[in-house]
């Protein structure tokens, strides 16, 4: 049968305004790179019929930044617990309604309480992470403390985190003071300290160490617990510690921006990732410790008895949540900027 020219394009309008009726909500997600498992991922965007656009940062300050100069578009937002009061008092996120947030209960009163802001009042807590270090088991016969990073022998082989906080706090635990110290004294000593580490390094970087440990490219680097449990996990070479020193903790919340375009979503999304079944599938993958106490029993052995993962009481409590260095944060920057530079 022949179908006139005009009921032709009248169909194939249809057919587009019909498919343009069906198109899913998306949720936009910023947060660090391999976070969330991609499975949980699928699992939300099947059961919300949305899809998930996952957009990535590597540092709390590249994300302060980026909100800051206007950036939108965001449903939810990873920030570390740090920044939230920063975010706050820019009024770049929602208060959060806890009544939508049914898996609320779920969540470890001994993490939340620990908290700046222990009501949640913006943000709620995903995974705690942990700042040590990754070794070659055949070169070194013993778990490393800090000043692993002063062997000269090691010259070129080692890695430090390119974060301020990261670093300085580490050398701060190493000479046995305050990892948010803001003492002048102190902070000139941690200085010294890092500059003979920065000898020996090869970069201040937070991506490559990875790679670099796992392909013997590196010998000893510094970086995140969830991050180099997964190296361990596919490489025997390469083991993790957290020096007995102490190290500084964190906790990445979750949190919706208040220029959110799917708030409902962002809701949704949070109240998903504390399912205790989904907390579980997320801390097995990413190797942090999410602080969902119903989701622990959910949890393999090996992860559930990896100091990594649940940090040893005694390190623990040689160790400092990271806090807002508030208008200390130049000291910091400067110093920041003399090591970086080597002066």
């Amino acid at each position: 049968m022949k179908m006139s020219m005009s009921l032709l394009c009248g169909l194939i309008v249809a057919f587009c305004l019909c498919g343009c009726g069906k198109s899913k909500a998306t949720l936009h997600l910023y947060s660090w790179a391999d976070y969330f498992s991609p499975d949980v991922i699928k699992q939300f965007e099947k059961e919300f019929k949305c899809r998930v656009v996952y957009d990535t940062f590597d540092s709390n300050e590249a994300l302060l930044a980026k909100l800051q100069a206007g950036a939108t578009g965001y449903d939810v937002i990873v920030p570390s617990h740090y920044i939230i009061a920063s975010l706050v008092k820019d009024n770049m996120l929602l208060e959060l309604d806890k009544s939508r947030l049914g898996t609320f209960k779920h969540l470890d009163p001994e993490v939340v309480k620990m908290l700046p802001d222990p009501d949640c009042q913006h943000a709620i807590p995903y995974m705690m992470s942990y700042t040590g270090i990754g070794y070659n088991n055949t070169k070194l016969d013993n778990p490393p403390d800090w000043q692993v990073f002063a062997r000269s022998d090691f010259k070129g082989r080692m890695t430090l985190l390119d974060d301020m906080r990261e670093v300085i706090g580490a050398a701060l635990c190493a000479l046995g003071l305050d990892a948010n110290s803001t003492n002048d004294e102190d902070l000139a000593k941690a200085r010294e300290l890092v500059m003979t580490w920065r000898a020996n390094i090869a970069k201040f970087e937070n991506e490559q160490y990875k790679n670099g440990i796992a392909s013997n490219e590196f010998y000893v680097v510094m970086g995140y617990s969830g991050d180099l449990m997964q190296v361990v996990d596919e490489n025997p070479h390469v083991s993790f510690t957290i020096p007995k020193d102490g190290c500084l903790l964190c906790c990445d919340m979750l949190a919706i921006p208040s220029n959110a375009s799917n708030s409902d979503l962002a809701y949704q999304f949070l109240d998903f990732i504390h399912r205790p079944d989904i907390a579980a599938a997320n801390t097995e993958h990413v190797f942090y410790c999410c602080p969902n106490k119903d989701a622990y029993p959910l949890l393999s052995d090996d992860v559930r008895n990896n100091p990594a993962v649940f940090i040893d009481p005694e390190i623990f409590a040689k160790s400092k949540f990271t806090l807002d260095l508030g208008e200390n944060l130049g000291k910091y920057t400067k110093l920041w900027d003399e090591i970086k530079a080597g002066k």
